[in-house]
């Protein structure tokens, strides 16, 4: 049986990891010691520095391959050079663009560091990555989707009752409160005050936050917590506020399956966890919420990411033009 396009790729990465020689030991040093900086910026998220070493490990083995053997050997045309033959194998924008922003980190990193005398990656230009912003659904579908957890989780019995719990709670929330999905797998049991309606999630650099959720998140907590949570959780769950089948810490995947899953069940556009949160930011502004509250509930740093992020519908800028100049 021929393989599937996706497992042709996966063989044609093996062969090209075992052809590839092992870095230089000045060059395998350098990498390790890059990630040892990046270990210590509170910026940079796990995933983050793992894919950073990775872009950086696959470009100085493209310059080995192109007769380098130190870090001074590491020039433009050699990182153009780089880049473009990704593009020629059909590498996405954004991934060009993330492998091109670790490399000037790194290269950047390597210069503070006296390891080279100039950094060539300032004049490196990467594709630039259009703005998409997610699906967002209307008020009235996020209500059905949310309407079809509750239900599911009420009228199901048996073993299958923790999970229809777990998404109707897992819905609540990311939709009540606008959290990452990333955020929402790691909160923990004490992190949630069910009677105070608020719970405190670890955003991007490690910045905590307190982001408060509606009565109907509160419900769907309680019930998760009083019957869905002590059937599912293992030794291995620690603290963590949901809990896969098989007793650990619920991953990321198994939440976006559940939303996807959520969503088919309520006939409504696929959604992502991330889309839920868009919608969230939305209606908020739909409903009258400024944006500076809407960024304090998304943990955005700059203003101008939540202007970016959100987007206020053609009712609502009318609404507001006429309020502020009534003789238009």
């Amino acid at each position: 049986m021929a393989p599937t396009p996706q497992g042709a790729q996966r063989i044609v990465a093996a062969a090209l990891r075992v052809a590839d020689p092992p870095l230089p030991a000045a060059l395998a040093e350098a990498v390790a010691s890059f990630g040892g900086h990046l270990d210590a910026q509170r910026g940079h998220s796990a995933h983050t520095r793992r894919a950073y070493v990775a872009d950086v490990t696959g470009m100085l083995r493209y310059a080995v391959r192109h007769g380098a053997r130190s870090l001074d050997d590491v020039q433009l045309p050699l990182l153009r050079g780089w880049l473009g033959a990704q593009a020629d194998r059909g590498l996405s924008r954004a991934t060009l663009a993330r492998r091109g922003a670790a490399a000037r980190a790194f290269l950047r990193w390597a210069h503070h560091s006296g390891l080279i005398a100039s950094d060539p990656s300032v004049r490196l230009a990467s594709p630039k990555v259009p703005r998409v912003l997610p699906t967002v659904l209307t008020a009235e579908a996020a209500a059905r989707l949310l309407d079809t957890a509750r239900d599911d989780a009420l009228a199901t019995a048996g073993d299958e009752r923790p999970a229809a719990l777990r998404s109707w709670a897992a819905a609540e929330l990311l939709y009540g409160s606008g959290v990452r999905v990333g955020e929402l797998v790691a909160v923990d049991v004490p992190d949630v005050d069910v009677g105070e309606r608020l719970v405190r999630v670890l955003g991007k650099g490690g910045k905590e936050r307190v982001v408060p959720f509606g009565v109907p998140a509160a419900r769907a907590l309680t019930a998760w917590l009083e019957e869905g949570r002590p059937q599912l959780a293992s030794a291995d769950a620690g603290l963590a506020l949901l809990v896969g089948d098989r007793g650990g810490r619920w991953g990321q995947r198994q939440a976006r399956d559940a939303v996807h899953r959520l969503a088919a069940r309520a006939g409504v556009d696929d959604v992502a966890p991330h889309a839920l949160r868009h919608s969230a930011a939305t209606h908020l502004l739909q409903g009258g919420s400024d944006l500076r509250s809407v960024q304090e509930v998304l943990g955005h740093s700059d203003l101008a990411t939540t202007q970016r992020y959100t987007h206020v519908d053609a009712e609502r800028l009318r609404a507001v033009y006429t309020q502020a100049f009534p003789r238009a």
